[in-house]
Parts: structure tokens; sequence; C-alpha cells
């Protein structure tokens, strides 16, 4: 696989990873950055892009639930995530990178209408943070 098929493949699995669908993202980094090591920075900033915006996918389905009731058929009515999420506001998105509790914070955060500037930006500095911590680990 060339370099721009790599960062692709790093793109779309950590995009997914970071949806309500199944999958991990820190394999294919690694993979990349032992193939590509000259691609240490535009790996680590297409893993984070790329896992922002799955996360902020979780955010927008938030955002269209319409009310208390259907929230709590998706995440439950005594959720940790939305409580959380709701005594914390943007800041506990820093913590959207953890597998499972992740995606709930997202979509809390969206049906709770926090401010999507500070969504992006905690999100972002979460994921950013995971990566650079696995990408410098491997270096």
């Amino acid at each position: 696989m060339d370099e721009q098929s790599s960062l692709l493949a790093l793109f779309t699995s950590s995009f997914l990873a970071a949806t309500l669908l199944p999958g991990g993202s820190e394999a294919v980094l690694v993979g990349v950055l032992m193939t590509y090591p000259e691609l240490y920075a535009a790996a680590l900033g297409v893993a984070t892009v790329g896992n922002t915006l799955g996360g902020l996918s979780s955010y927008v389905i938030g955002r269209l639930l319409p009310d208390e009731k259907a929230m709590h058929s998706k995440i439950g009515s005594k959720s940790r995530g939305l409580e959380w999420t709701r005594r914390h506001g943007a800041p506990i998105l820093f913590l959207s990178w953890l597998p499972l509790i992740g995606d709930v914070l997202c979509v809390a955060a969206g049906w709770l209408r926090i401010h999507w500037l500070g969504a992006v930006i905690f999100i972002a500095a979460g994921k950013f943070t995971r990566y650079w911590v696995i990408a410098s680990a491997i270096s």
C-alpha cells in the first residue's frame, strides 16, 4: 500500500472507530507509522481529524434526537455519560476517546445542546492526545 492509500485507510478507520460502529484505529496508526515513519505528523493529523469527525457524527445524532424519551432509548435513563456531560459540559468531551463511554458522551453532548465549538475543541484535544501518546510510544 502506498503512502496516500495508507493515510486514507487511517482516516477511514479512525472515523469509523469514533462512531457508534465497533472498530479500532490504533493498529492502523501503528502500521502506517511503522511502514512510513516520515508520515508521523501527517498520520497524527489524519487520525485526529478522522476520529474527531467520527465523534462529531455521534454529536449530530444527539442533536437530532427530539426529546429525553428518545435519548433514554439509546443510552438509558440513568446513563453516567449523560449525567457527566450535564454536570461538566464540553470539557468532559476530552474523554471522548474512551471506548464505549466516549460515544455516549458525544451523543449526550449533542442532545444536551452543548455548544458545537466547545465540543469540537475538547473532542479534538482528547483524540489528538490519545494518538500522540500511541505515536510517541512507537517512535
